[in-house]
């Protein structure tokens, strides 16, 4: 029999923000394989995609936001936030490099939802761990 409490095992990524960017990436690329395999396999549209890469953000950000929140154990909104605004640049410097996209609009909107959907995303990751 064994007395000593273990300690528990910190984190791999330590940094809430940094593990929140990992996990909404993670969620990107799932979400732009799902995209492709419904372009493929169905009757969707080229034109409907813009639609649907938004809700992709969306979720994406979302899902940072609440891994991030879960992991800071305080200030949600600002480390969702936080995230989402990465996650929106990040996204904005990869379409620009791979693209040649200049900023538009559209960019300002996806950056602007996934800061909305980040901080939101922080504040429920925050009360889910009471």
């Amino acid at each position: 029999m064994n007395s000593v409490k273990q300690a528990p095992k910190p984190p791999i990524i330590g940094s809430p923000v940094l593990a929140g960017v990992v996990f909404s990436i993670i969620w990107l690329a799932a979400g732009a394989l799902l995209l492709s395999l419904m372009l493929h396999f169905s009757s969707m549209k080229e034109s409907n995609l813009g639609t649907y890469s938004l809700l992709v953000h969306s979720v994406s950000a979302l899902a940072g936001g609440l891994t991030s929140g879960k992991r800071s154990e305080r200030k949600g909104w600002y480390n969702g936030g936080l995230l989402g605004l990465i996650y929106g640049v990040i996204v904005m410097i990869v379409s620009f490099l791979a693209a040649n996209a200049a900023p538009s609009w559209n960019s300002a909107l996806i950056l602007g939802v996934a800061l909305l959907a980040g901080a939101l995303g922080g504040i429920v990751g925050v009360n889910l761990r009471k």
